[in-house]
């Protein structure tokens, strides 16, 4: 080797780089052969800014809060005049107990084993109210009318003979008072409304302070500001867009292909923005802020970052421990449904729902514009819905937990469609976790939803996607399939390495394109993963959400 000296150290260096190596290679095939992905070992050195995973360890009510408070009893509906006799009207007397609950400062309402018959919604608009009956197998509630029939005909903001009620509201309904007065006074109206936290028309808010620039997974902010803020007040972080769409790129994952994407005439989706992300201040020491969760997004001065006010939210509120069932009817076609909906939660945070069944619904669990809520030991049951659960119009950091959607008990009606667990409308950071569902599928509901993860659930792929052209991608950076058992063998939207930006399939078995095969939205190099295809529960973690919970306590 000419002009090549070879000293003992370089020989030294040499065998060294060459043992380090090969360690290293036995190393990798270790955790392989025990089901531990690179991902995860990448992800645990950098949690908070992973380019295909989301730090999610803090997803639902209280930051992940194990166990839901037990507060006292201040009402019982019997004691209002609810007769458990399955033909009675007891709405207004549950509605009377839930309304002195809220007038008392909060509390627990009961409700006695038995069937109650309810002609009526029933509202949750005060904080710290809980409705508690006396389990999902004992309590239940038999509702007889729909949404259309007690509100009224709900068309849709963006033209068309569509049915909102096909997405929003719930014969149970937790929102606080304010907002579903107005809301269902601007129904009435025939106005038809935005559903978020800024109100009817979206301008319900004034700005707190402006937000210096950020990089996302950042606890902490500058702001120019604080004299308005103080530890525990919820406020709104506001992110807008310019004309080049730099924002919806950047939830994309940038780079060439959200870069090439026409934006400009996705008009629904652009109608999403700003993106409103609701998070509550931990600390304010000077000028700089320290949050309860770190920023989805980087924080950049294109967009206009602020802090601002919202509606009042309901905080603190629950369902617990009954069964809603509705009259059984058909399923109505697509996106004409009356409204025969189970339970939702709309502008709420820190809200839960625990043990709660829904039989014969049109849709079954909501999450609107609700942010930082847990859905815990849910079941939807009987003649099928439209969407099982839905999340929408930006709601953020929510857990799904121990969730069952039941094979339906009638066949499908022609015309209808089963959509599954829906995300979409720039709804992140949301966790659908241990899932058996029979029927439906994995609804990426396009409106750019991004940064959610679905992990250990079993499902029948047998649903389809919906969302507008005008909504734009299916999905967007940072979505996470971990430990999915596709009994029926289908990829549709379970298999996304060659369908989602920035994403990671870890854990699914061996599944094939057949009925809807979906194209992706960016062209090039998806920058997407797949790890440990053919396998189901050999991963390690199994559950990526439990994983995460314990990572940065």
């Amino acid at each position: 080797m000419s002009g090549t000296h070879l000293t003992r150290r370089t020989l030294l260096a040499g065998a060294t780089a060459v043992a380090l190596g090969a360690t290293a290679g036995r190393a990798a095939a270790t955790d392989a052969a025990a089901g531990i992905p690179t991902l995860w070992k990448e992800f645990r050195r950098t949690p908070l800014t992973h380019p295909q995973i989301p730090y999610i360890g803090r997803a639902g009510y209280r930051g992940g809060a194990t166990r839901f408070p037990r507060r006292r009893v201040v009402a019982d509906v019997a004691d209002h005049g609810a007769v458990a006799d399955g033909t009675t009207d007891c709405a207004p007397a549950i509605n009377r107990a839930i309304a002195a609950a809220g007038r008392a400062g909060g509390g627990t309402v009961t409700i006695p084993p038995g069937t109650y018959r309810i002609d009526d919604v029933i509202r949750i608009g005060d904080s710290n109210v809980v409705l508690r009956g006396a389990g999902s197998g004992r309590t239940t509630l038999y509702a007889t009318k729909n949404l259309t029939e007690l509100i009224g005909v709900y068309g849709s903001r963006y033209g068309g003979d569509k049915s909102s009620w096909s997405w929003a509201g719930g014969l149970i309904w937790l929102a606080p008072s304010a907002r579903w007065d107005s809301l269902t006074t601007a129904i009435r109206a025939r106005a038809w409304p935005f559903e978020g936290w800024t109100g009817n028309r979206r301008d319900e808010w004034t700005t707190l302070t402006t937000v210096a620039p950020a990089r996302q997974g950042s606890w902490t902010v500058t702001v120019a500001d604080a004299s308005a803020l103080r530890p525990g007040r919820l406020v709104l972080l506001r992110l807008a867009d310019g004309p080049a769409h730099t924002l919806l790129r950047h939830m994309a994952g940038g780079g060439p292909g959200p870069a090439a994407y026409v934006w400009d005439d996705k008009t629904k989706l652009t109608s999403y923005v700003p993106y409103e992300w609701p998070v509550r201040i931990a600390r304010v020491h000077g000028r700089r802020v320290t949050l309860e969760r770190p920023l989805p997004l980087d924080v950049r001065p294109e967009w206009d970052p602020r802090l601002t006010t919202h509606v009042p939210e309901l905080t603190g509120s629950g369902v617990e421990g009954l069964t809603l069932e509705a009259a059984q009817t058909p399923q109505a076609p697509h996106l004409l449904d009356k409204g025969y909906n189970g339970v939702v939660l709309q502008c709420a945070y820190d809200c839960w729902v625990d043990d709660v069944t829904v039989r014969h619904v049109d849709n079954g669990f909501g999450l609107v514009a609700a942010s930082a809520c847990t859905l815990r030991r849910t079941r939807v049951a009987g003649r099928g819905s439209h969407h099982p659960y839905f999340c929408r119009e930006g709601s953020h950091d929510n857990l799904v937990e121990d969730f069952t959607v039941e094979e339906r008990t009638v066949p499908a009606p022609a015309g209808t469609q089963l959509h599954g667990i829906n995300v979409e409308g720039l709804s992140s950071y949301n966790v659908w976790s241990r899932g058996d569902m029979r029927m439906g599928t994995f609804d990426s509901h396009r409106g750019l939803p991004f940064a959610n993860v679905r992990t250990d659930i079993t499902v029948n792929n047998d649903g389809r996607h919906g969302g507008d052209a005008s909504a734009g991608p299916l999905f967007g950076a940072r979505f996470t399939h971990w430990n999915i058992r596709v009994t029926n063998g289908r990829a549709g939207l379970m298999r996304i390495d060659g369908l989602a930006p920035y994403s990671a399939t870890v854990g699914l078995n061996e599944v094939r394109e057949f009925d809807q095969t979906d194209v992706p939205d960016f062209t090039g190099d998806l920058h997407s993963r797949l790890e440990l295809y053919g396998t189901t529960d050999a991963v390690r973690p199994r559950n990526l959400h439990e994983a995460q919970r314990t990572l940065l306590r």
